[in-house]
């Protein structure tokens, strides 16, 4: 079975993308296993992700994504951006602001583009942030999960949390010196934490000043990665109600800056930002090596 394929990545965040629109992919090979085959760095494409292209009945385009380790999360912002900037320079959609479903809802990407119609940036409309324990989810007994207390080793260790959900889960973690932060060993531990039953993502903030911040991140189901556009996100609602900066800050990835804005009249939370083309290309599956 030969699948064609376009790889994108926005600030270092890797997808491949899979034209499904017919449904014809998804009735030979299941997408999680493909997933997984096709990520690997060293025997597939190499990426942090898959991201399926589907019709949609209730919007323009259905986005669905699998982590590299064949897992489905709900949403993800760096892929969002390619998703959108895939579609309108490959003339699916000649909108230049239109709506996509994903997992955690509609979403709203808008397309600003060059003198050559070539996109530049993505602006995302990525809703409204989630704060209520039990829909982030996140097991407390509070209203909201600001300054949480994680323990671990028997309650000798413990680091300090803020929960929110843009769709999935997200613990921000606020630190001194981000340089010297083990991302890999803290990661995994908040990750798998009990209190958090669906698992999450963790970012890791350092406050440079009310406007500007700097975030590592570790992935729910995929690891250290360069940047993670919902992780932008959720870093600006957490500090923001930590009161440590302002609604609209620059956020330093190791991949590139994000703008991320939250309206507070709207509650909605706007995320702006490049996704470049790297290559496309088709690869040929032998459907008995899944199976």
């Amino acid at each position: 079975m030969k699948i064609d394929f376009t790889k994108m990545e926005g600030l270092g965040n890797d997808f491949i993308l899979i034209d499904d629109i017919e449904g014809y992919i998804k009735k030979q090979i299941d997408f999680s296993f493909l997933s997984k085959k096709l990520c690997s760095r060293h025997f597939g494409i190499g990426a942090d992700g898959i991201i399926i292209i589907n019709n949609s009945e209730l919007n323009d385009f259905k986005f669905t994504i699998y982590n590299s380790d064949g897992s489905q999360p709900q949403m993800c912002g760096n892929g969002m951006r390619c998703f959108a900037k895939y579609l309108y320079e490959n003339k699916m959609i000649k909108k230049k602001k239109f709506t996509i479903e994903t997992k955690a809802g509609t979403i709203i990407p808008e397309v600003f583009t060059d003198n050559d119609d070539k996109v530049e940036l993505v602006r995302v409309d990525m809703g409204e942030p989630i704060l209520i324990p039990s829909k982030i989810p996140f097991v407390t007994q509070n209203e909201r999960a600001i300054k949480e207390k994680l323990f671990f080793d028997d309650d000798k260790e413990y680091v300090e949390v803020t929960a929110v959900s843009m769709g999935n889960p997200h613990a921000v973690v606020f630190v001194d010196d981000i340089k010297t932060i083990n991302i890999k060993s803290q990661g995994q531990k908040i990750e798998n934490h009990e209190r958090f039953p669906e698992k999450t993502n963790v970012e890791f903030v350092k406050v440079v000043k009310e406007d500007e911040l700097i975030m590592k991140v570790w992935e729910r189901g995929a690891g250290q990665t360069l940047a993670c556009g919902t992780g932008a996100c959720a870093a600006l609602v957490a500090t923001y109600l930590n009161k440590k900066c302002l609604n609209k800050v620059l956020i330093h990835l190791e991949g590139g800056d994000l703008e991320i804005e939250w309206n507070l009249e709207t509650n909605h939370i706007y995320k702006t930002g490049p996704a470049s083309f790297v290559f496309s290309g088709s690869i040929m599956i032998f459907l008995d090596i899944f199976y």
